[in-house]
């Protein structure tokens, strides 16, 4: 697999965790009521707040943060990037599974949205299961 989809599939869930943990480990009541963000809100249809539930979703995708950034800063370690994925694959698609079972409770916009994006996420976890190219030389297995 090429370096660069490493970096691009990495950083883009480094991303997405950092800005999901850090919102909702910190603001939580905030997390709940506004995420997605950008004036969309797709927490409160699915139940009643729970502080210890937010945080401990919060925690988990700062979890993951730490694991994908050491793993950006060792992209060439194909191992590594391959259980980070297996990781953020196991998660997205169990993930994704319970949304789109649930998408009667949003309205047609929210519901494209949710399967877009969850989609997008198990397909940047598959990726980095692919092998490195064979002979490159720096790939660690």
């Amino acid at each position: 697999m090429n370096t660069t989809i490493r970096y691009v599939s990495l950083g883009l869930l480094a991303v997405v965790s950092l800005y999901t943990g850090l919102w909702a480990y910190f603001s939580p009541t905030g997390w709940y009521a506004d995420f997605p963000g950008l004036g969309l809100s797709w927490l409160p249809q699915l139940g009643p707040y729970n502080e210890h539930l937010v945080k401990d979703a919060g925690s988990m995708f700062l979890a993951l943060a730490c694991l994908t950034v050491i793993a950006l800063r060792h992209v060439r370690n194909t191992r590594l990037v391959q259980t980070t994925g297996a990781v953020w694959l196991v998660f997205n698609v169990l993930h994704f599974s319970y949304h789109v079972q649930h998408l009667d409770m949003y309205g047609t916009r929210d519901q494209v949205l949710n399967v877009v994006s969850l989609s997008a996420l198990v397909l940047l976890s598959a990726v980095l299961l692919v092998p490195a190219f064979p002979g490159r030389r720096g790939d660690t297995q």
